[in-house]
Order: C-alpha cells, then sequence, then structure tokens
C-alpha cells in the first residue's frame, strides 16, 4: 500500500504548466466539447487517507480531496440526484458527497465494518452491508439517515438492489452463502427476509440481471461469485404473481436455486453487459475472465487475460469488456465480438478499479499502489493509449462516475 502523495503549494503552478502543455501538444480541440454547465467528476476511495478524491473530468485536473470517515471503501452513485456515497469502514458510517460542491453534506451512522453499499433505482434508498454485526442497514436517502436493520449471514459483503426494486440480495462472505429479501413500502419493516441459499465459498460480488420478458415485476436471476473457490452461484429471483411469468407459471413466483457453475479461480468481479445478455467474471487466482450467458445459465468460456484480473467494465454497446489487471499494472481489453485480446494499456501500479466517463471518451483506472489514476482516452488516432496520470490518496478501493448540468 503505498502512503499518500502530498504535492508541496510551490509544486502545483508547475504541474498546472505541465497538464497546459500536453494538452496543447495532444491538440486539445480533438476532445468533447461540453456545455458551460457541464460537469462530470470520477470520486475516488482512499483507504489510507480517510479521503474521497474528485477528479474533473472535464478538465482533466484534481478538483479537491474530501475528508470522510475511517478507511473508506466502497462508493456508489445516486441515478437521480447529485449524490454518491462512500463507505467508511473504519468509522462505522456512510458520507453523503453533494457534487454539486464536492463536499460532505451528511455523515449517516450505520452498523459495525460497513463493507458495501447499494442504491435503489429510484434513488429514494440504499442498502449498506456491515460485514461485523451481520446486518444490513436500510437508508433513506431523502431524509439522510438510517431507518432500519435487517438480520443477514455471517459476514455479509455485498448488497444488490434487483432491476425492479422488488428485491434486496445479500452475499454473505464468511457464511458462503446469499440473503433474498422482499422490498417493501412498509416503515417499520422496509425489508422481508425470503430465503438463504449456501454453498457459494467466499461469497463477495453479486450481479443481479432482470429476465428477458420485459416485464417490470417478472422476475431476475442473481449471479454470485463465489471466491473461496472457482464457482459462480445462479438464483432465480421471483416474480411476482400479477407479471406475465408469475400468471403463466406458479413455481416462478418462489425464489430458487438454478445452478453453481465451473469458471477460473477465485472470482472476484462481475460485469454484466448492458443488454443483460451476458456476465463476465474475472479470475483473479486464474489470470483469466469466464463468460457466462444469462439466457442459458452455461459458462460460454473462459479465456486468458492479463495477471491477477480484479475488475471489469463493458462498453455501452456491448462489444468490449476491460480488466484491471492487478498483477502486470495494465488494462486490458478484451473484444466480445471477436473472442479475443485487443490491447493493452500500462497504468500505475495495481489497478483495482475502473470505469468509462459518461461519453465513453475516457476510461478511468484507479490504482492502488501509486495512488493515482490513469486517463485513458479511447479514440485516439493509435487506439486506447495513456494520456495522463491524475493524483489520488493512498490506496484506492473504488471509483464512481457522476455527470449532471448545474441550473444557469
Amino acid at each position: 500500500m503505498s502512503p499518500d502523495r502530498r504535492r508541496s503549494a510551490a509544486a502545483k503552478p508547475t504541474a498546472a504548466l505541465l497538464l497546459s502543455i500536453a494538452l496543447i501538444g495532444c491538440g486539445r480541440n480533438r476532445f468533447p466539447t461540453y456545455p458551460a454547465n457541464y460537469h462530470e467528476f470520477a470520486y475516488v476511495s482512499n483507504g489510507d487517507s480517510g479521503t474521497v478524491t474528485a477528479l474533473d473530468l472535464v478538465y482533466l485536473r484534481k478538483d479537491r480531496v474530501i475528508p470522510v470517515g475511517r478507511q473508506p471503501t466502497d462508493m456508489a452513485v445516486n441515478p437521480l440526484h447529485n449524490e454518491v456515497y462512500a463507505v467508511n469502514t473504519g468509522s462505522n458510517s456512510v458520507s453523503v458527497i453533494d457534487t454539486t460542491t464536492n463536499r460532505v453534506a451528511r455523515t449517516i451512522g450505520v452498523q459495525r465494518s460497513p463493507d458495501s453499499i447499494g442504491v435503489a433505482p429510484d434513488g429514494k434508498r440504499a442498502y449498506v452491508a456491515n460485514a461485523a454485526s451481520n446486518t444490513v442497514s436500510v437508508i433513506d436517502l431523502q431524509q439522510r439517515r438510517q431507518v432500519a436493520v435487517a438480520a443477514t449471514g455471517e459476514g455479509p459483503a455485498t448488497a444488490r438492489v434487483a432491476p425492479d426494486n422488488r428485491t434486496l440480495v445479500v452475499s454473505n462472505r464468511a457464511a458462503g452463502s446469499l440473503s433474498v429479501y422482499s422490498i417493501t413500502d412498509s416503515k417499520d419493516h422496509p425489508l422481508q427476509f425470503r430465503e438463504a441459499f449456501p454453498g457459494c465459498i467466499g461469497a463477495t460480488d453479486v450481479a443481479v440481471v432482470a429476465n428477458s420478458a420485459g416485464e417490470p415485476q417478472s422476475g431476475s436471476k442473481a449471479f454470485v461469485a463465489c471466491s473461496g473457490s472457482h464457482q459462480i452461484m445462479v438464483v432465480w429471483l421471483a416474480a411476482s404473481p400479477d407479471s406475465w411469468r408469475g400468471r403463466q407459471d406458479a413455481s416462478l413466483q418462489h425464489d430458487q436455486l438454478l445452478c453453481t457453475l465451473d469458471v477460473g479461480k477465485t472470482p472476484t468481479h462481475l460485469a454484466v453487459k448492458p443488454d443483460g445478455g451476458e456476465v463476465f467474471s474475472t479470475n483473479f487466482g486464474s489470470d483469466s475472465i469466464s463468460e457466462i450467458s444469462t439466457w442459458t445459465n452455461e459458462v460460454l468460456g473462459t479465456y486468458m487475460i492479463g495477471a491477477q484480473p480484479s475488475n471489469a467494465t463493458i462498453s455501452a454497446d456491448d462489444s468490449s469488456l476491460w480488466v484491471t489487471d492487478y498483477g502486470a499494472d495494465s488494462a486490458t481489453m478484451y473484444s466480445i465480438d471477436d473472442g479475443h485480446v485487443e490491447a493493452s494499456v500500462h497504468t500505475g501500479s495495481h489497478p483495482i478499479a475502473l470505469a468509462f466517463s459518461a461519453d465513453e471518451h475516457l476510461l478511468l483506472v484507479a490504482d492502488a499502489g501509486s495512488a493515482d489514476v490513469a486517463v485513458i482516452r479511447m479514440q485516439s488516432k493509435d487506439g486506447p493509449t495513456l494520456f495522463t496520470l491524475l493524483p489520488s490518496g493512498g490506496h484506492a478501493n473504488a471509483m464512481v462516475i457522476k455527470s449532471f448540468r448545474a441550473k444557469l
């Protein structure tokens, strides 16, 4: 883990001048032109320094360093409001960051050792998995406070909301299981436990995919990374009795374990194609990725990638998968359509998280070992290329991107 690198005040003009020269030399007019009121920031949680770094993606510079709680880990974006959330594992809280000011607007207390946060599609609630208290906290994002707590399995790791906002799933790392809850409108009992599914050793990341019927209430599937083994668990999440599927087949009104799939060793992260047709797992222990069909629940193939793949994201057109190679200090692009590696770009040390800018002109890669973020241009004449490195803080854990237009 690298210590947080602090630049002296005297060095700032030099850094700004060098960046200006770089922008001019590379042809700044080849970058997108944005309206005057357009803002876009990348937010990086810095585990060693108790901060979140806000990077301005319009001007490609550090906007500010935001003090949050101790050991910030996971982050999430509100889809409807100008807020992002940082989970402070070391201080049992969640920081609400107002993206219009890039300052902490509220700190919300939760339970012990919060590990992840999932935000509802309507932006009204968030759910926080508390690893040391074996609970999940329900946060009212409008009131900005914890309103309920529900029991989970041992060592909850990841909380995810189904696209229809009817179901919450929580992976339990220590218990090796998945907990499933109904989301209700009740103020006293907003979560109702439905089912638990054991048999997923070291359960960590979860991807929830809507079914193909096109109805909001017709069920989903949860794919769970069993990081202590080489498997992905697949669970059917119950359809509403009033939906087409529920009316056609009453058995689909119940949660069901569909199968467990063999992938590479130590699957750590799951990335879903925007069209929902496939899920990719990064297999940290076998230097590979696995492609899974969400329609047939089968592994279509496992392919070698860079050393120790840790995280992945997929382009909006479903064509390309980008993977952070934690052990190779690089990011690799895999062509989903062609089935082979197309490019590899050197980053900083131990890349851990990555995300596209809103227009996918840039790919941002947060580096845990070198306290920086690699900015990769996606549309240069030579293909994807490293454009610059922007400073972050000590030991990046997560990164999210938020774009919005300010009121004039």
